[in-house]
């Protein structure tokens, strides 16, 4: 008798059990169903907001290629050259005639080399800055007095350095991409709190070790915001630097459109520049969210 109410009990309890881990099954379904439903709205939402925002900029530009008497190309005929433009990007029928795919590519490699090469020297410094007093009193001042210069203004000192434009281009992207990267870096790496330091004294961490577990894993949310803002910067500068250089990029195209009068290759080329700008905006700020400290 004893055995039968052991088993009916047991029974009970097993059966209580699945009952309750169904409740959770299901609970947890309806959760991450209502978290992706937000999810999608929010999306929908901002894709809705964005397209409303297209909306009112391309009635603007309508109305002002209107006032202009078509001087200003207008909406319709811009996109209709840019569709040309991209139906054969990558054409080349000698120096001062290729495509837009080439255009293109030619100032992203110029871009990203400036780029490194300004990373390469900014994060250094900047953690130097960051960890001591000395070395930000004595790079500081540099720093404060070179920053507000135009990248435009360096152009010539390029010409002097390397006797190549392709050259001086990379350099004002060089010096550009230095200043946000650093500053950004330096303030990470000063905000370290105490008691990381502490328990790096306490634990007796060496340089090196100190280094990859605490300044830089702390300290790379605020590198990866100056590398952002300096990709952003040299992006910027890499089409002024071109239209002085010549021969090719993205800038060189806007000019030369500009001289043979195609204002819609003009605006086309703005419309890819933005586009561009925006991806590498997006890409460093997916890197950042990845690497940022979640509450």
């Amino acid at each position: 008798m004893s055995d039968k109410k052991t088993l009916t009990i047991d029974t009970l309890d097993s059966e209580i059990n699945v009952s309750t881990e169904t409740k959770k099954s299901v609970t947890e379904e309806n959760y991450k169903l209502k978290l992706a439903l937000n999810t999608l709205l929010v999306k929908s939402k901002s894709l809705l907001l964005a397209g409303v925002g297209l909306f009112v900029f391309g009635g603007f530009w309508s109305l002002l290629s209107y006032y202009t008497k078509d001087a200003l190309p207008g909406p319709i005929a811009t996109l209709t050259v840019l569709k040309e433009m991209l139906s054969d990007p990558f054409y080349d029928y000698g120096p001062n005639d290729k495509g837009i795919g080439l255009q293109l590519f030619s100032s992203i490699k110029t871009v990203l080399m400036g780029f490194l090469l300004g990373s390469l020297i900014a994060i250094p410094i900047g953690i130097l800055m960051g960890a001591s007093t000395i070395c930000k009193q004595i790079f500081y001042p540099i720093v404060q007095l070179l920053k507000p210069v135009s990248p435009l203004a360096w152009f010539p000192i390029g010409l002097v350095v390397f006797k190549d434009t392709g050259m001086a281009t990379i350099f004002i992207v060089f010096i550009t991409s230095l200043w946000s990267t650093l500053i950004n870096t330096s303030f990470g790496v000063a905000s370290i709190p105490q008691d990381h330091k502490n328990v790096a004294k306490a634990f007796g961490f060496s340089k090196m070790r100190y280094l990859t577990k605490i300044l830089i894993p702390y300290s790379l949310p605020h590198i990866i915001t100056g590398l952002r803002l300096s990709i952003s910067v040299a992006w910027l500068v890499i089409v002024a630097g071109e239209m002085l250089s010549g021969g090719a990029g993205i800038g060189f195209f806007v000019w030369d459109s500009w001289n043979a009068l195609s204002l819609e290759k003009v605006i086309s080329a703005i419309i890819i520049i933005g586009i561009v700008g925006l991806l590498f905006d997006r890409l460093f700020t997916f890197i950042e969210n990845k690497v940022a400290y979640k509450a």
